[in-house]
């Protein structure tokens, strides 16, 4: 029996035979990548390809850029949370849960897409709205755990952390060598400051991801 799968873009009920499936995330794989690096102005035809699959197949599973955005951000948000429920449904090291999520959001090039991610939040698309809204839930429980455990700071919260990650896991433009290599040393020297006992004191207050919603959205009316 082929293994099946709810492609998050298709007509609810809508499933997917393996080989479909292993396509459409190979598509939405390399679209991640393009678009993280060149924004929404990615070549669709350059994605197909480095996805090893032809236009006619790219457009089958999203018939526009506006749907193949949308899925890339409910893909990459979705691999993410997983990885982190997965890490807090075993039970280990906390704060070990939380180096996981910061590192597994730079494999994803969260930073990249975030430009890409404000403006499709902005549009109210309810799946996005959804997958963020689940996203900053279960990295807020990672870090209510690393600080019970008396491992992460506590005047560092979950919305510093989601925009330190925003931030950290930007392309590096203008290097040589390996970006990727040097985004992930940056990460390290980062969760490092994270641990206890600190070793500054921070100016201002830590910013919890609703008092980070609530300025975003002060400074959007004020524009």
């Amino acid at each position: 029996m082929s293994t099946t799968h709810d492609t998050g873009t298709s007509a609810p009920g809508t499933r997917l035979r393996a080989d479909a499936l292993r396509n459409r995330d190979r598509i939405l794989a390399a679209a991640r990548d393009s678009f993280a690096r060149h924004g929404l102005d990615a070549r669709l035809d350059e994605i197909a390809r480095r996805a090893g699959v032809g236009n006619a197949t790219l457009y089958r599973h999203f018939p526009d850029r506006e749907a193949l955005v949308v899925a890339v951000v409910l893909f990459v948000n979705r691999r993410i949370t997983e990885d982190a429920e997965r890490a807090l449904a075993a039970d280990g090291d906390p704060f070990d849960a939380l180096r996981g999520l910061v590192l597994n959001s730079a494999k994803e090039r969260v930073g990249g897409l975030c430009p890409i991610l404000s403006g499709i939040v902005g549009s109210g698309d309810p799946r996005v709205v959804a997958s963020v809204r689940h996203m900053h839930a279960v990295t807020q429980e990672l870090v209510d755990r690393a600080h019970a455990s008396g491992q992460l700071r506590l005047d560092v919260d979950s919305g510093d952390l989601l925009i330190a990650v925003s931030r950290l896991t930007a392309p590096v433009l203008g290097t040589t060598g390996d970006s990727e290599a040097l985004v992930q040393r940056h990460l390290q020297i980062f969760i490092d400051g994270l641990r206890t006992p600190a070793r500054s004191v921070l100016s201002g207050e830590g910013r919890t991801m609703a008092s980070l919603k609530e300025e975003l959205c002060r400074a959007d009316h004020l524009n």
